[in-house]
């Protein structure tokens, strides 16, 4: 019985891990490129730098609950989104890759643990996944939000160049940029969190 109520809460050390990994996502919301897309403008951030190492380093309960946390922080009301924060975010067209960032990393990370000491390679193709869960995500809910709630006319070539194209390039950069980072500092991040 108090095996059950131990798995059931995260750890100090999880707590801990999670929470900076979603004050990193938070801060990555500000280093930004606007890109002044129609008919909503598009942020290059480096959010999905954050999202990605959370993926890869994490197991999918904290992945998920850190990427949970820090969406329901933003949506009370601070501003750590890439536009601000509240719960009018889930009306922008936008907030579907905010989803998609949760939807990634907690694939990602459940992938992850299908290996024990995944090597380069192999995590660049889990982030490649993640990428691709991110945007389909992102993209779907985008043009939901224009459809059906702002009656915004949006195409699906419109929302492929804008909403894909114009940024998936540097964000591919970032999951090589994440692959490595994993491979270097994924073992001490496990060993911190299950010790």
């Amino acid at each position: 019985m108090n095996v059950k109520n131990e798995e059931q809460f995260l750890s100090i050390r999880e707590l801990t891990a999670g929470g900076m990994f979603a004050t990193l996502i938070a801060v990555g919301a500000f280093i930004k490129i606007t890109l002044p897309t129609a008919p909503v403008p598009m942020h290059f951030t480096l959010q999905w730098f954050f999202v990605l190492l959370a993926g890869l380093m994490l197991n999918k309960r904290l992945a998920g609950t850190c990427l949970g946390v820090y969406l329901l922080a933003g949506l009370v009301g601070m501003p750590i989104f890439a536009g601000g924060g509240g719960p009018s975010y889930l009306l922008r067209p936008t907030f579907g890759y905010l989803l998609g960032f949760a939807a990634a990393s907690y694939i990602m990370a459940w992938i992850c643990e299908w290996f024990r000491t995944p090597g380069f390679k192999r995590l660049l193709l889990i982030s490649v996944c993640g990428l691709l869960v991110y945007y389909s995500v992102g993209m779907a809910y985008y043009y939901a939000v224009c459809r059906f709630l702002i009656f915004q006319e949006v195409t699906w070539r419109i929302l492929l160049v804008n909403g894909f194209l114009l940024t998936v390039w540097a964000d591919f950069i970032l999951c090589v940029l994440a692959a490595e980072t994993a491979v270097k500092l994924r073992g001490a991040v496990r060993y911190y969190i299950e010790k």
